[in-house]
């Protein structure tokens, strides 16, 4: 069944998901309206975007300690009500939001936290290798842009792919839609810290073989 720009725009407005994701649940469903909406809804996308304006300011800040004190982790998690961030589903998303940061070090939460000169720096890295394979300038651009795409999901958290196998390669963007949907409420996260010993630290560095060879060259020069 064709699915024409009408029936994306009433599903759009009937559940407040996004775009794609309303053409996507009518495709997968044959273009039945009804069959969509549940779609959407198990999959939490229907009722993320209707809370999207909510205000989640209740919460936890959750820790994670790796590697015997080694690495350390906070991350702060909001919910709406208390009654949410107590439960059991929400602190098992805390808890696997720490050991992503832990394991994946991400720099940011999403693409909006990039500091604009970061943004720009990295764009015109990419910029520049596409403009010396010969590419136009235009052309180049695009490339740039989908590079871009691919780097967020290297360096901002909710981009990225959750580490845990049973969470099926999903990112933690899909992984909150579908936990608002089970919860009910906004779910956001604000921020987050990753310290790691000894990080920042310039260290010195030895080499044994250059040390053994200065001290062999010490001895010959004595016994010269």
């Amino acid at each position: 069944m064709a699915i024409t720009a009408n029936d994306v725009k009433n599903l759009r407005e009937s559940t407040g998901a996004g775009m794609m994701d309303c053409k996507r649940a009518l495709t997968e469903n044959n273009g039945d309206f009804d069959k969509a909406v549940v779609w959407l809804r198990e999959r939490g996308m229907a009722k993320a975007a209707k809370r999207a304006g909510k205000v989640a300011a209740e919460g936890m800040i959750a820790h994670y300690i790796h590697m015997g004190g080694k690495i350390g982790v906070l991350v702060e998690v909001n919910c709406e009500t208390d009654f949410v961030a107590r439960g059991a589903d929400f602190q098992t998303f805390a808890k696997d939001l720490c050991l992503q940061v832990c394991s994946a070090n991400p720099r940011w939460v999403e693409p909006e936290d990039v500091p604009q000169e970061v943004l720009e720096s990295e764009k015109q890295i990419y910029v520049k290798q596409a403009l010396e394979t010969g590419k136009p300038q235009n052309v180049c651009e695009k490339i740039a842009d989908g590079k871009l795409k691919k780097w967020y999901e290297e360096v901002c958290l909710l981009k990225q792919v959750s580490v845990k196998p049973e969470h099926e390669g999903k990112t933690f963007e899909q992984l909150i839609a579908e936990l608002t949907g089970k919860c009910g409420e906004k779910i956001s996260v604000r921020r987050f810290v990753r310290w790691q010993v000894g990080e920042g630290i310039d260290k010195p560095v030895s080499n044994l073989a250059e040390e053994v060879a200065a001290e062999l060259a010490k001895a010959e020069a004595k016994n010269a």
